[in-house]
C-alpha cells in the first residue's frame, strides 16, 4: 500500500470501519489512534507530534473522526496535537482551526454572519442580565427562544423558552447563554423537521430530511429520515457554511424560515453520518475517502465526487 492514514478516534467503530474500507480502495491503510496517546516530543531534536506506530515518518494525512471528551487541559492539548500537525506538512482532516470554529456555537454563528449566509437571529452573553433581556425583547415580539449548550451536539441540553420563562441558571449552561430564536418548522410529531447535508471538499455529497418526534430534530433523538436532494440553494448553502469555518468535511444543519428560505442553523466539523448513510445513494465514507485520496494526497484517479 501506498501509506497510511490516520484515524483520530478512541473507538473505531461503525465509521471506523467504513472509513477502513474506503480508504483500502485508494491502496491507503488505516490506523486508529487515539489523540490522548499521542504526545509532543520537545527535546534536542526538531520538534516533533509523537504518534503510535510512527516512529519515522509522519502519517500520510490524519482524519479527526472524535476528539475524546477530558479537562480544558486535556482537550486543549489534543487541539495543540492537531495543530502541530498542520505546521508539522501532516495533512489533518479536519484540521484544529476549523473544529474550534464550529464547536463555538458562538463563532460559527458570527462567521456564517460575517459571510452573508443566512441564519437565525442568535445571541451569546455570559451575562444573565443581558440573556434575560433578550428573551424578554424576543417573547414580547412573539418569538420563543432556544437556549443550546455553546459545546454541545445531538440535540442535548436544548431548552425551548417562551414568554414568562427565565434563562437557564449559569452552572447549567458553563456559563455562557447562547440564545436563537426558536423556528417552528410544523408543530406535531413527523411534522418537525430540518435538513443536514453532509459536505465534503466543497461539494454537497448527501442530504437527508429530519423529521422529528419533537422540535428537536437530531438522529440521536428519534427523528426518522428521508432522502432528500443535495443539489440547488440547499447544497449551496451548506457548501458555504463548511467553507466559512473552514472545513473539509461538514455535516451541515438548514432550516426553512418563515419567507420559506433556507437558513443555516449549525455546522458539525466532526459528523456521524450512519444516519445518513440509511437513506443515501452514495457511500459516503468513499466519498470523504476520495476527497483525501484525490485532492489531499493527489492519489491519481477521479474523486468519485465529480464523476
Amino acid at each position: 500500500m501506498h501509506a497510511a492514514v490516520v484515524v483520530m478516534t478512541d473507538a473505531a467503530g461503525w465509521h471506523g470501519r467504513q472509513l477502513q474500507r474506503a480508504f483500502a480502495g485508494f491502496d491507503l491503510q488505516t490506523r486508529f489512534v487515539s489523540l490522548s496517546d499521542c504526545w509532543f516530543e520537545l527535546d534536542e531534536k526538531r520538534p516533533w507530534v509523537a504518534i503510535p506506530g510512527f516512529a519515522d515518518a509522519p502519517p500520510a494525512a490524519v482524519f479527526v473522526r472524535s476528539i475524546e471528551a477530558g479537562t480544558f487541559e486535556q482537550v486543549t492539548h489534543r487541539l495543540s496535537l492537531l495543530h502541530a500537525l498542520r505546521e508539522l506538512g501532516t495533512p489533518v482532516y479536519n484540521d484544529a482551526r476549523a473544529i474550534e470554529r464550529s464547536v463555538d456555537k458562538a463563532m460559527t454563528t458570527f462567521l456564517l454572519r460575517r459571510d452573508g449566509i443566512p441564519t437565525l437571529p442568535t445571541w451569546s452573553t455570559e451575562r444573565a442580565h443581558l440573556a434575560r433581556g433578550v428573551l424578554m425583547r424576543e417573547t414580547s415580539r412573539g418569538h420563543d427562544v432556544v437556549s443550546k449548550p455553546l459545546f454541545g451536539s445531538q440535540g442535548k441540553g436544548l431548552r425551548r423558552l417562551g414568554a414568562g420563562a427565565d434563562v437557564p441558571p449559569a452552572d447549567e449552561i458553563a456559563g455562557v447563554w447562547y440564545l436563537q430564536r426558536f423556528r417552528d418548522t410544523g408543530s406535531g410529531v413527523g411534522k418537525w423537521h430540518d435538513w443536514r447535508v453532509l459536505v465534503a471538499g466543497g461539494m454537497p455529497v448527501a442530504a437527508m430530511l429530519r423529521r422529528g418526534q419533537t422540535w428537536i430534530t437530531n438522529v440521536a433523538q428519534g427523528a426518522r429520515v428521508e432522502v432528500a436532494d443535495p443539489a440547488g440553494r440547499l447544497g449551496d448553502l451548506a457548501v458555504a457554511a463548511a467553507r466559512a469555518v473552514g472545513a473539509d468535511y461538514a455535516g451541515v444543519d438548514l432550516m426553512r424560515d418563515e419567507s420559506g428560505e433556507f437558513v443555516v442553523v449549525e455546522v458539525n466539523s466532526i459528523p456521524a453520518w450512519q444516519g445518513l448513510q440509511r437513506v443515501a445513494s452514495i457511500n459516503i465514507a468513499g466519498a470523504l475517502a476520495a476527497d483525501i485520496a484525490t485532492r489531499v494526497l493527489r492519489i491519481g484517479g477521479r474523486s468519485v465526487l465529480r464523476c
